[in-house]
């Protein structure tokens, strides 16, 4: 009990130094999983926060419990929704400081001569066109704002392979690829750019992705969820809060000269690969 006390008031002493204070933050796929724990984060930090969800149920869900929060119903890889989404943020913030790219899908899996064109396609639209079109759109707030940041969302997957998940770690390797250019593109603008690499994080998203790997090699699904335990140093799953930490942090002045990175939040993870 004393050390989980320390850690905690560790983790507030950090998160305190991390202050946001007034920022203007969007958030997609805000409503739930990951998205929605980074939105509750950079509010309690004192930042003024907008979130959009492709998911309407989860959307009205969150606003009923966060009314703080604004929040719109979008499909980040439809290009008008995500004109339609800008146009209702500059109305409410008249402007933007920090873009959280969360947005991302699991797409399907199996060996690559089972998959379909349109569920591939769809895996790299929702995870890497979406970061185009919202950074695009968000550029011209950006560039009017004091230490503006992007934090692009990636994965473990970004920097291994992953059998059975090609679609998958394909998007995560270019979201990484897209980020570093973009890191090059706008550091003279003064526009930091770096992307979170989450290993496997507790939470509704990683229990479905273990069961259909698990129906996919024909094994139980514990069997699944400890090969991954075991493929981390650390032998366990991160947590969102951690995540949203390391977001936070980026978006912070403590990383006012950090930018192009791929940051792994992941307990190491030493492979993808269960044997």
């Amino acid at each position: 009990m004393h050390s989980k006390l320390a850690a905690d008031g560790r983790r507030d002493y950090y998160r305190g130094t991390m202050k946001v204070s007034g920022k203007r933050v969007l958030v997609t796929a805000g409503a739930s999983g990951i998205g929605a724990t980074v939105a509750q984060r950079f509010l309690q930090a004192g930042a003024h926060v907008h979130v959009c969800d492709i998911d309407e149920r989860a959307l009205q869900n969150f606003s009923a419990a966060h009314t703080e929060i604004s929040a719109s119903l979008c499909d980040v890889a439809d290009e008008a929704a995500v004109d339609t989404l800008f146009e209702d943020l500059d109305a409410r913030f008249g402007g933007l400081d920090v873009l959280v790219n969360n947005a991302g899908i699991a797409g399907p899996t199996g060996q690559i001569d089972t998959l379909q064109l349109s569920d591939w396609r769809r895996t790299l639209s929702v995870n890497v066109d979406s970061i185009f079109l919202c950074t695009r759109r968000a550029l011209p707030m950006l560039k009017a704002a004091d230490d503006a940041s992007i934090v692009n969302m990636s994965s473990t997957a970004g920097f291994m392979g992953y059998p059975l998940r090609t679609p998958y770690a394909s998007a995560k390797w270019a979201v990484i690829g897209l980020t570093k250019s973009l890191a090059m593109e706008l550091g003279s603008l003064g526009i930091r750019v770096n992307a979170i690499c989450p290993g496997p994080v507790a939470g509704e998203r990683m229990d479905s992705v273990i069961a259909a790997e698990a129906q996919a090699r024909g094994v139980a699904t514990e069997s699944v969820r400890e090969g991954y335990a075991q493929t981390v140093s650390l032998s366990r799953f991160v947590d969102a809060d951690e995540i949203a930490d390391a977001i936070l942090f980026l978006a912070s002045p403590a990383a006012r000269s950090i930018s192009g990175q791929a940051l792994a939040v992941d307990g190491h993870t030493e492979t993808l690969v269960q044997r």
